[in-house]
């Protein structure tokens, strides 16, 4: 017999997956108007933590929707940072630094659930997708539940369900890239006495990790060198990681224990198109890589801020044609510089013997300016810029740089002005004639009269500049392109009058 609570429910969007980016995504969706259901197969949050923090790039993405107050006040950044082990400033690119530290990813998730929720977004845990099908015209899923089986149907289905995604095999997504060749351990240890390895540690066997965490606790990573990656038939466990730490260190701390352990491996696959009709993928469900550098969360947020405003000018019908089309188009192209630049990195940090030559290289190259311009920007994400046509003007297709801007109102943010979503005209020059063309659009654009709050401070030399929702620059007066075809482009026809 049927479950009686197989009547279908219909929702504009349904996100698999309550990690941070299904719930970023979530809150974008409810900020754009659509209605949107999260399932998430776990019945609540497990506690482990395999990030410890987030970019440059996400910080700014977080800034740009009024979260980062979320984590409280004193949140630690460094402009200290790495690429492969290697240290270096950020700070040699404006307004760069390493990320925020010391924040647990069950606190980042904590945050985007609370933020997401207060907007509306109904996050169902409990709920384990079972089925998945593109009609055409809409999207249908089945998900197995405490209550039985539940089936929904949306206008869009989006996969933010990690690097062993069923959506993504369901949807029949081709995942193309390298097989691992190893196999590592990741665990949070308490009574095991392991001095600091902050930046790793080689040795004959293999490289290791290690950072306190406070309260007696450690993280610890072990790479063994020339262990296959296992079928993983059963959950690492702490006997396992002991055993790989004292094979290579020859210390012995199996009299401690662990409060979780994890495994990952140096598979690098990334999909090759983001969206397959009514089904789109997203964060580690689109590409997943060796953990270097703390990018994978933060690859996922900024995947969801690009994806959610366009998602849900689509399912409102508002939308310009292909709107859609550029999210593939445009992360696509940073999922496979993100592989790039971990694939390397995985080659510095736990390459055996033979990539010592390599090491010693990139020790000189890092010394070159420009080289670590160009290697925190990769890391950091704050060198993206999409193509978004127009003309040559520096800031086009860039993020909106953080400034400190004088309204009629008072000192306001670039970063505040994005808090809605919605786009913004930043009128720098008293323009008019762009503040009356684009009041076609007040319903989805901003505009804003306003001046620099710092003589020092720049925006390219801009008299007036267009900025998506999620904080892209899309036009600029100086490129003499018409401000009418980029609000047509990016935001559709104008309202009736």
């Amino acid at each position: 017999m049927r479950s009686s609570h197989a009547v279908m429910e219909r929702a504009d969007v349904v996100v698999i997956g309550a990690g941070p980016t299904g719930l970023m995504l979530a809150g974008e969706l409810r900020l754009g108007g659509a209605d949107v259901i999260v399932l998430e197969r776990l019945t609540e949050p497990t506690g482990q933590s395999r990030g410890l923090g987030f970019t440059a790039r996400t910080m700014e993405v977080f800034d740009q929707r009024g979260i980062l107050k979320g984590f409280g006040p004193g949140l630690e950044t460094s402009p200290q940072g790495h690429f492969g082990g290697l240290l270096f400033d950020y700070s040699v690119l404006e307004d760069a630094h390493f990320g925020v530290r010391g924040v647990p990813q069950c606190r980042t998730e904590e945050v985007l659930e609370e933020w997401a929720g207060a907007l509306g977004a109904d996050v169902r845990r409990g709920w384990e997708l079972t089925g998945l099908a593109d009609r055409g015209d809409r999207a249908e899923v089945t998900a197995r539940t405490q209550d039985g089986e539940r089936r929904l149907c949306a206008a869009y289905v989006v996969g933010c369900d990690g690097g062993q995604s069923t959506v993504r095999a369901a949807a029949g997504f081709s995942f193309p890239g390298t097989e691992a060749r190893r196999e590592m351990y990741l665990a949070d240890v308490v009574g095991c006495s392991i001095r600091p390895r902050h930046l790793g540690e080689r040795l004959p066997g293999g490289m290791v990790m290690a950072a306190p965490l406070g309260e007696g606790v450690d993280r610890v990573i072990v790479c063994p060198d020339g262990t296959p990656a296992s079928d993983r038939s059963r959950p690492p466990r702490f006997t396992d990681v002991a055993a790989a730490w004292l094979a290579i260190t020859g210390e012995d701390i199996s009299g401690g224990s662990a409060h979780w352990v994890s495994s990952f491996t140096d598979a690098t696959r990334q999909i090759t198109e983001y969206r397959r009709g009514r089904v789109l993928l997203a964060g580690d469900a689109a590409h997943i890589h060796l953990p270097a550098g703390g990018q994978g969360l933060s690859t996922g947020v900024q995947d969801a801020a690009n994806l959610g405003w366009k998602l849900a000018a689509t399912v409102q019908e508002r939308a310009p044609e292909g709107l859609l089309d550029t999210y593939h188009d445009e992360r696509h192209r940073v999922g496979a510089r993100l592989l790039m630049n971990t694939r390397t990195q995985g080659t510095l940090y736990i390459g055996g013997p033979e990539t010592d030559s390599l090491r010693a290289l990139f020790g000189e190259l890092i010394a070159y300016t420009d080289v670590r311009r160009h290697l925190a920007g990769a890391v950091s994400g704050l060198d993206i810029r999409y193509d978004v046509g127009g003309g040559e003007h520096p800031l086009l297709g860039r993020r909106l740089p953080p400034r400190r801007l004088r309204t009629a109102a008072g000192s306001v943010t670039t970063a505040s002005l994005l808090h809605s979503a919605q786009g913004v005209l930043l009128d720098l020059g008293d323009d008019a004639g762009a503040r009356a063309t684009a009041a076609g659009w007040k319903d989805r654009v901003i505009a804003v009269s306003c001046a620099l709050a710092d003589a020092d401070a720049d925006l390219g030399g801009s008299r007036a500049l267009l900025v998506r929702p999620d904080g892209h620059i899309v036009w600029a007066a100086e490129d003499g392109t018409p401000l009418e075809d980029a609000l047509h482009r990016w935001f559709g026809a104008p309202s009736a009058l």
